[in-house]
């Protein structure tokens, strides 16, 4: 990225007038974004929505649930009491998938195919995540830059694992991307103004499910296409017409 300057992040007040004079602040970390964007009224990408609404799952899903709910799998979001504790395998029977709200890279998925894995996932979090189980074998990665889907591919389950990241040895192959599965993922990116994303979507019986949105994501599906992010988020700033063409 030319013109581009690193700062870590801790030591950002020491470099107020690098900041001040920038035209873009590239992914600071979130304990950031409200000092950066309110405080000092600086542009920052990705979009302050991609890390708000990005910043965990139950903030997406909340989005989703009212406005796209037709894209989501059943999915209940939960204090944790005796109550719910009762109520969740009562209601899905087993099994189900629960999650962690904030997590990435396949890690807090949990699937929950007896009592024991559910006390065992309830007795650590506080907020019960809960989802039905769809019977799939691999899913969808879209990447968004900008305002459109630069790649998607396929990643499928490696064994009997119920994960599909590329993190947890999932494959990547990228024939008959559905492209009803595009236009909606585009649809909800522009919606919600979301501009830097790996959106994850599973496709059973031809309805498309919206699992979440990690605002960063692993690479390792665009190397192996040969796309390069760089070019395509400066191309994507130069059009807001903020950055200078030399820039």
């Amino acid at each position: 990225m030319p013109k581009a300057t690193y700062i870590k992040p801790e030591k950002s007040h020491c470099h107020m007038d690098v900041i001040r004079q920038a035209d873009w602040l590239l992914f600071p970390e979130y304990w950031q974004i409200n000092t950066l964007f309110y405080g000092m009224r600086k542009q920052i990408f990705p979009s302050m929505s991609t890390y708000h609404i990005g910043h965990d799952k139950i903030e997406m899903t909340r989005v989703m649930q009212l406005l796209w709910p037709q894209y989501l799998p059943e999915t209940h979001i939960l204090g944790n009491s005796s109550w719910a504790c009762d109520w969740v395998p009562d209601h899905f029977g087993y099994p189900f998938v629960a999650k962690t709200p904030r997590a990435a890279m396949g890690m807090g998925v949990w699937l929950i195919d007896n009592r024991t894995a559910w006390e065992r996932y309830a007795s650590c979090h506080p907020t019960l995540y809960v989802q039905e189980y769809l019977p799939i074998e691999k899913d969808l990665r879209l990447v968004v830059i900008g305002k459109k889907v630069v790649t998607a591919y396929w990643r499928c389950r490696p064994g009997t694992e119920i994960h599909t990241n590329v993190a947890k040895g999932g494959l990547i192959h990228s024939e008959d991307i559905p492209p009803e599965a595009i236009v909606a993922v585009e649809m909800i990116a522009h919606h919600l103004e979301i501009d830097h994303a790996g959106f994850d979507v599973a496709v059973v019986e031809g309805k498309l499910f919206f699992f979440e949105f990690n605002r960063l994501f692993g690479t390792a599906g665009l190397v192996k296409k040969g796309i390069s992010i760089a070019p395509l988020i400066l191309q994507y700033l130069l059009s807001k017409k903020i950055v200078s063409a030399a820039a």
